[in-house]
């Protein structure tokens, strides 16, 4: 259940880490959807699932050279990433939150972008495009998923450090949860975190100096202190505004400018070569943060000794 009269800011992560289109237009627009879903008696995931929808069919309408139906594309686009918001505001607003629902979540947006790669590739097939272009997209593709991940660990490490609150998860403790469960009797949640481990791998051998910042806070309880928040927020703050660049908003913008332009193969480009640099610039930003940072922190016992 939720409260009567709940407050917009109840379903923000934390201002910091939303965008602007986010604060004035996406978290306005899921929260009254997120409401509505909550009276219907809704769940998170069936949201998400709705999203999914709305999502795979705008990249149908992606496949063809007619502006008016991208258009249409485009909306169901928008409408796809309203619901990608107003699940988790609906899972904050009535206490259902939970690590099966996140990854169903993010299992759904890589599979709607799957979609999108898809027929934006057919679409410059069917218009006389080389085949190369399935190389291009796979590259462009890989690149996404990477940058995607990393950006949604930087903004869990921010809200883990300096709010105490964000899903900042390891691959280790993963790895325990998913040697428990049992196919037999968890197969959809197994499945889910077998898909999540490989990406949580993934982030913490490309920010090394962050996992290992992460390792020491958790062997020194209280280890997080007003001057390491303090710190920690001054530093990294600047860097969030371009970590956004790697998510949904901006992906979605580029595309329909691409795509209104009739030029939907700089997409990929664009994903592999701009936002790639991009990425290794905030990569070496974080690590250089990271190993600063991790000077404010006590010693280990063991270490100490």
């Amino acid at each position: 259940m939720f409260s009567p009269s709940p407050s917009l800011e109840e379903t923000y992560k934390a201002r910091d880490v939303e965008g602007f289109l986010d604060l004035h237009f996406y978290r306005k627009v899921g929260f009254c959807l997120a409401k509505a879903f909550a009276r219907l008696q809704m769940t998170p995931s069936a949201v998400t699932l709705l999203g999914g929808v709305f999502g795979i069919a705008a990249g149908h309408f992606y496949y063809y050279r007619d502006l008016r139906i991208n258009i249409i594309g485009m909306a169901l686009h928008v409408c796809a990433n309203a619901l990608d918001n107003a699940d988790g505001q609906l899972a904050r607003l009535t206490h259902q939150q939970s690590r099966k629902g996140r990854l169903f979540d993010g299992l759904i947006d890589y599979i709607i972008f799957v979609g999108i790669y898809l027929h934006l590739v057919f679409r410059i097939l069917h218009g006389g495009g080389s085949s190369t272009v399935w190389i291009l997209a796979l590259a462009a593709g890989a690149s996404h998923a990477l940058q995607s991940a990393t950006a949604d660990y930087s903004r869990n490490a921010y809200l883990y450090f300096v709010r105490g609150t964000g899903e900042f998860d390891s691959y280790a403790d993963l790895l325990s949860v998913y040697r428990e469960l049992r196919w037999q009797s968890h197969p959809w949640q197994k499945l889910l975190l077998w898909l999540y481990l490989g990406s949580t791998r993934e982030q913490e051998l490309v920010a090394p100096s962050l996992h290992r910042l992460r390792q020491r806070i958790v062997k020194l309880p209280g280890a997080i202190s007003p001057r390491f928040r303090s710190a920690y927020r001054e530093q990294v703050l600047p860097t969030l505004r371009w970590w956004r660049f790697m998510m949904t908003n901006t992906r979605m913008l580029l595309l329909f400018v691409l795509l209104t332009l009739n030029y939907p193969i700089f997409y990929f480009w664009i994903e592999l070569c701009a936002l790639n640099l991009l990425l290794t610039w905030l990569l070496l930003r974080q690590e250089k943060i990271s190993q600063s940072l991790a000077l404010l922190l006590p010693s280990a016992p063991a270490e100490a000794a």
